[in-house]
Order: structure tokens, then C-alpha cells, then sequence
């Protein structure tokens, strides 16, 4: 799973177990950028995902990462749900990377994702309005 935050990016996967397999009651919150992993265990200071360390290599795609159980990040995004308060998400994240320095760079990515996923919707009504013909 992706997710886009106000409080950064991130990848969340199932953890593995020492044999290899799967953990499904354990998941990684991996994101490129340590920053935000710190911001969102800012946003949850008192919990288990607060307390997390962030863990760091340079063997993984990405960089960071914290291994929380999964109800405990199931927690937490059902908390973000409820942030929601804003009609444009890039508008947020643009105000708030004011308040929380989560990084200016995250917000002119955000627009560039925008925009790739906007051609992508450009490209389904082409698509559609060649196969009519």
C-alpha cells in the first residue's frame, strides 16, 4: 500500500519472519525519506508508533523504516481518516509543510504525481473515444 499524508509518503508491506514468510500481523512503514517518519510518529507520540525506532539501510528500496504490529497501524490510519478536514490535499500539504517543515520538495512531487495520474485519466478517455470509432 502507498499513502500520501500530509505527514509524507509511505509504503507500507508485510513484514517477514525469520524463516522468510509473510508476517501478516506485522507490517513496515518504509518511506525514502526519514523526515516523514518522524513527523508521523510526531502525530502519534504517546502510542507504540511514536515510540517506534526508525530503522535505516541502505540495501532497501526505501531507506527508512518502522515495523509496527498491524493493529497498531491500522490504529493510526484510521486516526488520519479523521484529520480529513480540506477539499485539496496538495493545498494542505503545501500549508502545513509551512507549519511542520515536512519538506517543500514532498509538496512539488505531489504535483508531478498529480499530474502523471491526470495523463493517466487523459489516456483512458482517449482510449474509450477510439474504441467508439
Amino acid at each position: 500500500m502507498w499513502i500520501f499524508t500530509r505527514y509524507g509518503f509511505f509504503s507500507i508491506a508485510s513484514a517477514t519472519s525469520q524463516d522468510g514468510t509473510i508476517d501478516a500481523e506485522t507490517v513496515m512503514v518504509r518511506s525514502r525519506l526519514r523526515e516523514h517518519l518522524l513527523s508521523l510518529k510526531a502525530r502519534f507520540p504517546d502510542t507504540e508508533l511514536g515510540k517506534a525506532e526508525v530503522q535505516s539501510s541502505d540495501l532497501t528500496d526505501d531507506r527508512y523504516r518502522i515495523v509496527l504490529a498491524k493493529t497498531i497501524w491500522v490504529a493510526a490510519l484510521a486516526e488520519l481518516a479523521t484529520e480529513q478536514t480540506w477539499s485539496n490535499f496538495k493545498n494542505e500539504t503545501s500549508r502545513f509543510s509551512r507549519v511542520k517543515k515536512v519538506g517543500y520538495a514532498y509538496v512539488d512531487v505531489l504535483h508531478r504525481i498529480w499530474d502523471v495520474m491526470h495523463n493517466l485519466q487523459v489516456q483512458e478517455t482517449r482510449e474509450a473515444e477510439d474504441a467508439k470509432d
